[in-house]
């Protein structure tokens, strides 16, 4: 079917409503637009969905949620009837549409026989992961869109170990939508009646509690709670996301005193009018954070992003301005934190274990190792982090005390297998009192940290590409990469080449060839001669090539002036 013959079809359909119906009438004219709408369905991938809300087969609508739903039953479905029975945890953020989409997929998964634990209201993604494996779901759905801007949303899927859909199962559901139409294979029911007949069943306040009696076990040192706790103080942003009830409340039960919420962005909102973008990751919009710390004297700052699983933090530098620390920089400090705090408290496990993705900070791996820990890389994503900590674990091999990836994402406990805002939020302000215990700021902490370790420095990139003309220029790039690699970047040698899509590497000056332990992911790293790694890397969610650079120094100027040096390599991609 053409993409005209699909907007034909879709126009003409009884299931679109009057105004969805104008909504696509009114593009009419534009056959770029159309073509956009209805060239193919959203990709499925081991994230689900993602993409701007509006009506057409490549937008996320209440159409494209029922589909997609439905082919996700019937992968359920054909794992028997225990599989229906055990059901479905289904989540959902603050953004609009997202209490729709949430309750549109309970609708198809009732109607289709499987039971459905639906939250009463949003809640942070952790708590998602928590309760498929609390109450023993064959598996969940999440609709949120992460910290995306607020015209996207996201059908995020996770299976029964509680981390998002392993690749088996992602292409079920993808070869299931390809085979199922959008419209008429979809199997639905009214949602009070199936509230009635106890299909869909509501989660709150009781999930909770069972969630934070697993959170509040992850402190390590509640005595210099106590001791600062009348004179620590911190600000608090959820960026109007789900973060705003629980991370406060852990932060009070943690025994902080002085936690400062910014009002304004404690307010559920789907349009996040304070910010540009509801992202950690950037700085700017912890603007009313700064303004409500220097009014009542707080020196420290943390946000969590819409969903509550990225968490961020600002400290006051020397001059006394709000710096951000990088989320390889916040990963790094609280690894060394929870080692040193772990074996203060006699909590150590034998054979412990830290976990991050290829794309973060080599420093996590210096401080790993020097502190006696195995060390391992998964590809980006918490459920790589999730399968190597499982299988880590099943085999006895060692424990997984802490992993983390530079996109402001942590994972402690048994208890989830996704990126947890929630914990991490807990963590990271005990370590900062515990610093602050000892009259150290976070930015000495830091650089304490650089002399013991080295001096590691990292920059992302984001090469946006927008558009089918972006993803064909994403393919151009990577396969441009691949057939003519680089022999020299800035002047510095090119010493390795790996290809995580076949997880070869491969030695520039013997041209020997090894297999890698990892392989399978579009992925692109050079290794200089000076040490310096360059990945290469398309996102799974947006429409950009991330390109990471990963540097060590002699000391910190030398490492910036590298980074910056590898960071025109980089842009120069575009």
């Amino acid at each position: 079917m053409s993409y005209r013959e699909a907007y034909e079809k879709w126009l003409n359909s009884p299931a679109l409503s009057q105004a969805e119906k104008e909504e696509l009438r009114s593009i009419a004219g534009d056959e770029k637009e159309i073509e956009s709408r209805f060239i193919s369905q959203l990709e499925f991938g081991t994230a689900g969905l993602r993409g701007t809300m509006a009506v057409g087969l490549a937008r996320m609508n209440v159409h494209v949620i029922r589909h997609t739903t439905q082919a996700f039953a019937q992968v359920i479905l054909a794992e028997g009837e225990e599989a229906c029975r055990r059901g479905v945890a289904v989540c959902y953020d603050c953004r609009n549409n997202s209490e729709t989409f949430a309750h549109e997929a309970a609708r198809v998964m009732a109607a289709n026989g499987i039971f459905v634990r639906l939250f009463d209201e949003m809640r942070p993604t952790p708590e998602l992961s928590f309760a498929i494996r609390e109450y023993g779901c064959i598996a969940g759905i999440n609709i949120t869109a992460s910290h995306n801007p607020k015209e996207y949303n996201g059908y995020k899927v996770y299976w029964e170990d509680g981390a998002q859909l392993p690749p088996k199962h992602a292409d079920q559901v993808a070869a299931k939508m390809a085979q199922l139409d959008v419209f008429d294979c979809v199997k639905t029911m009214d949602f009070d009646e199936a509230l009635r007949e106890g299909k869909i069943v509501l989660m709150g306040e009781e999930t909770d509690e069972k969630f934070l009696s697993h959170v509040m076990a992850q402190r390590n040192d509640p005595a210099v709670i106590e001791k600062v706790a009348d004179t620590f103080k911190m600000v608090y942003t959820p960026f109007h996301g789900t973060g705003r009830k629980l991370i406060p409340e852990a932060l009070r039960r943690l025994g902080l005193k002085h936690v400062y919420c910014e009002e304004k962005q404690m307010v559920k909102d789907g349009d996040f009018p304070t910010v540009a973008s509801p992202n950690p990751e950037n700085p700017e919009g912890f603007y009313l954070c700064i303004d409500l710390a220097n009014k009542v004297g707080a020196d420290f700052i943390l946000g969590s992003d819409p969903d509550a699983d990225r968490v961020g933090i600002m400290v006051r530098d020397h001059d006394g301005k709000f710096i951000p620390f990088t989320g390889n920089q916040t990963g790094v400090l609280l690894l060394d934190y929870v080692i040193g705090a772990k074996r203060r408290a006699g909590t150590m496990p034998e054979k412990p274990v830290a976990l991050k993705s290829i794309v973060s900070s080599e420093m996590a791996r210096a401080v790993a190792e020097k502190n006696g820990l195995q060390f391992y890389d998964t590809f980006t994503g918490f459920k790589f982090l999730a399968e190597k900590k499982n299988a880590l674990e099943e085999s006895g091999e060692g424990k997984v005390i802490f992993s983390f990836e530079e996109s402001y994402g942590y994972m402690f406990g048994d208890y989830v297998r996704d990126k947890d805002a929630v914990t991490a939020a807990l963590v990271i302000c005990e370590m900062a009192a515990w610093y602050a215990s000892q009259g150290i700021a976070l930015v000495d902490a830091l650089d304490a940290l650089y002399e013991k370790y080295g001096a590691y420095l990292e920059k992302t990139l984001n090469l946006v590409m927008p558009g089918l003309d972006g993803q064909k220029k994403m393919k151009a790039m990577m396969d441009g990469l691949r057939s003519d690699p680089p022999a020299q970047v800035a002047g510095q040698k090119v010493k390795l080449y790996r290809d995580y899509a076949d997880g070869t590497q491969r030695d520039a000056e013997t041209g020997q060839v090894e297999k890698m332990e990892l392989s399978g992911s579009n992925v692109l790293s050079f290794v200089l001669t000076d040490g310096t790694v360059l990945i290469v890397r398309p996102s799974g969610t947006e429409p950009k090539v991330k390109v990471y650079v990963l540097c060590r120094g002699e000391n910190m100027a030398e490492a910036r002036e590298k980074t910056a040096l590898y960071a025109d390599w980089a842009q120069s991609l575009a």
